[in-house]
């Protein structure tokens, strides 16, 4: 092989290896597609009807219609391209049970006044699972 092309094909090589580095995978090839903080507070914790919500899902799913469609935005809160559409937001439980949350972050959750960052991912820009960590 002429030098320029051993080169060449030396360079795309590690270039791809670089690229293939960087994205975060989770188990099945799933990529990491977007991921966000926001702070649950009170208005979160409550649907459009004023009832009391009782899933870490749903306060999740009424966080991100919050900041989406209501405008209702805490410090803190990071926007997300994902759960702007409301057919997104919709599958949030399903997402959830494929993804991840430990007790102590769904109980966090359900209690209100804590951040949380969302990690979504899927495969092809179709979002397929959400992992779900809190602090304080």
């Amino acid at each position: 092989m002429k030098p320029v092309l051993t080169a060449l094909v030396m360079m795309l090589g590690c270039t791809h290896a670089a690229l293939s580095q960087s994205a975060i995978v989770q188990g099945g090839g799933q990529q990491l597609l977007e991921s966000y903080v926001a702070y649950i507070g009170d208005m979160d914790l409550y649907n459009s009807s004023g009832q009391r919500l009782t899933q870490p899902w749903q306060i999740i799913r009424q966080d991100r219609a919050n900041y989406h469609r209501f405008r209702i935005r805490h410090d803190g809160d990071e926007s997300d391209s994902f759960f702007a559409s409301a057919d997104n937001r919709a599958v949030m439980e399903d997402m959830l049970r494929r993804g991840q949350i430990s007790n102590g972050a769904a109980r966090d959750i359900v209690n209100g006044d804590v951040f949380i960052e969302v990690e979504i991912y899927g495969q092809g820009g179709r979002g397929t699972s959400v992992y779900v960590t809190t602090y304080r």
